[in-house]
């Protein structure tokens, strides 16, 4: 069930499911974004590399965020638009097999002029399994003040 403008205080967390990342979708986003950076998807060439191995997307991982937001419940059907990604910051890399969890913490929800939305300033944290968070940022929302009739 969604929340709504009024259900939202700051200092509130979320977090999500968490998630394997696979080969298969490393192939796919890299598809599906045109970024075939042999870093992601050639595995001898990765092995030269800082990490010794593939690693995947940056964007990737920013991407999974919203996706395993959406795994909540919170935001579906309230959300109107994302307002931007500021203060995006990579800060360790993810590798094929990591399982990814994300928590929103809602930094401030205020109304917007018109009464009928809100704004959620939003702090995402992207975390790998052994607590190591590999991202994080803002990630601004605009939503609904209540149910549409």
């Amino acid at each position: 069930m969604p929340l709504y403008l009024p259900d939202f205080r700051a200092g509130q967390t979320f977090t999500t499911p968490g998630h394997t990342v696979t080969e298969s979708e490393v192939y796919q986003f890299a598809n599906l974004t045109n970024d075939n950076n042999e870093v992601h998807t050639n595995a001898e060439f990765a092995k030269n590399t800082r990490y010794g191995q593939r690693i995947v997307h940056g964007m990737f991982g920013a991407s999974l965020c919203l996706g395993l937001i959406a795994r909540t419940g919170v935001f579906e059907g309230s959300a109107v638009a994302l307002l931007g990604i500021d203060q995006w910051k990579f800060t360790a890399p993810v590798f094929i097999g990591d399982t990814l969890t994300c928590t929103v913490e809602i930094l401030s929800a205020r109304p917007t002029s018109s009464g009928e939305y809100g704004v959620l300033e939003r702090q995402l944290t992207l975390s790998k399994q052994t607590g190591a968070v590999v991202q994080q940022g803002r990630m601004d929302l605009l939503v609904l003040a209540e149910p549409l009739s």
